[in-house]
């Protein structure tokens, strides 16, 4: 893992390098996708069919073979060991409490002329859900997904799913039943984000998809936009700490670890003011790294795309690491509090040394689906809001228009739309 100090010449140079963490070569594939796209739009089913057949390793005889019965679905969560059930009702019930805070409301309001504005909030009819399925499968993510489009009152929601060898992780099937999921489909990569965009014969098409995925799901999820609404465009996973000397080596040399088993891709970056802890920390990583199931990968993660930055001040560091702008980030000093205001980009915020970014990934409740790659400046997490929309309401009393339309025909005028300036003209005195 490097580190680089702020006061090297070439700094500047490498701390470039590091923003372009999160670029993924849409360009490269997105022939590939397009192809794959233009396939479900033209074959449905029969595409479908043939794509899981060279990707997944198995050959449904129909479209019905991709939808998964409702019945493995309980059955997996029925066979669940107790303390597992346990933990994922727990996880369940505050991610759901959280979303019930964040969801928007409808609002009227009148004034003392008898106008009414306002605005209205409906969800979307259907939702699609893509829930990952290759290096690892992650129940997680499905609750994290699914949850807030129930809080949003979404009246059906789609799941699809890779299932390599036709087998679908168990405890992903047990959460399917705890979120009350009726259309669960075995297919994955841009062709299911292709079928939920615009329909086969068998997996219905939807109004938005959100979910995490691979550079050929990023890209797919880029093509259809449009036709769709989206959630993101998101890339590998991050993390970024803020630290001081006050910090344990041993929780940030793990807590970097932690998404760097994610994927070759993630990346992992502390930022500190102390050149002890920077050693420190370095020399931990390297020893709980080889304790690793997932080391192989962790270690490419970490030598390719991880850093340590040490610099000449807790400002300097907050204003890099705004720079940054990472998916999640820990800040763990002495009062972490305080440097609250001062951050302006950041996914999630991890306060406090007994915060590790994990409890956010599982339990805590806010959403774990976050921007990444630098697009925490304009992104925020998935919510509610990316399950309904919003109308606007408007009703003029008669004195209301009297009073307020010789002003707006006279903005209509002026843009020489005169049609538009008679229609409120008529209904004046």
């Amino acid at each position: 893992m490097v580190v680089i100090r702020s006061c090297d010449d070439d700094f500047e140079q490498k701390f470039e390098e590091l923003l372009g963490r999160g670029a993924m070569d849409i360009e490269q594939v997105s022939s590939i996708v397009g192809g794959i796209i233009k396939e479900i739009r033209g074959e449905g089913d029969g595409a479908l069919i043939r794509h899981i057949e060279r990707f997944d390793g198995w050959k449904p005889s129909c479209g019905a073979d991709l939808q998964v019965d409702t019945a493995d679905m309980k059955r997996a969560y029925d066979e669940l060991d107790t303390d597992l059930k346990s933990a994922l009702h727990m996880a369940f019930e505050r991610i759901k409490a959280f979303h019930e805070k964040q969801m928007p409301k409808s609002w009227i309001d009148f004034d003392s002329a008898g106008n009414t504005l306002g605005q209205k909030v409906t969800p979307v009819d259907r939702a699609g859900l893509y829930i990952p399925g290759g290096k690892a499968a992650y129940p997680s993510s499905l609750l994290m997904n699914a949850i807030p489009a129930i809080v949003a009152g979404v009246e059906e929601i789609v799941v699809t799913t890779p299932a390599p060898e036709n087998l679908i992780n168990h405890l992903l099937l047990a959460a399917a039943h705890l979120c009350g999921i009726k259309k669960m489909f075995k297919v994955g990569g841009a062709s299911a984000i292709a079928a939920m965009a615009y329909g086969t014969q068998t997996i219905p098409k939807v109004d938005v998809i959100t979910g995490p995925g691979n550079i050929f799901v990023a890209t797919a999820k880029k093509m259809v936009y449009g036709d769709v609404n989206i959630d993101m465009i998101a890339g590998p996973s991050e993390i970024g700490i803020l630290a001081d000397e006050t910090a344990i080596p041993e929780y940030l040399a793990i807590d970097l670890l932690s998404q760097a088993e994610h994927d070759e891709m993630a990346s992992s970056i502390l930022i500190t003011p102390s050149e002890e802890l920077a050693k420190a920390v370095r020399e931990t990583l390297y020893i709980e790294l080889g304790k690793l199931e997932r080391e192989l990968i962790a270690r490419k993660s970490i030598e390719e795309r991880g850093a340590i930055i040490v610099t000449q001040s807790m400002e300097e560091a907050v204003e890099l690491m705004n720079r940054i702008a990472p998916e999640h980030l820990e800040v763990v000093t002495a009062n972490p509090f305080e440097l609250l205001p001062k951050i302006k980009h950041a996914g999630a915020i991890f306060l406090g040394p007994f915060t590790p970014e994990p409890i956010g990934d599982y339990m805590a409740g806010p959403n774990h689906t976050l921007p990444t790659g630098g697009t925490a400046k304009f992104y925020s997490p998935l919510s509610t809001e990316n399950f309904i929309k919003k109308s606007s309401i408007i009703s003029m009393s008669e004195e209301g228009i009297n009073a307020i339309g010789k002003e707006c025909a006279l903005l209509a005028k002026t843009e020489g739309l005169t049609a538009h300036e008679k229609s409120v003209r008529v209904r004046l005195k």
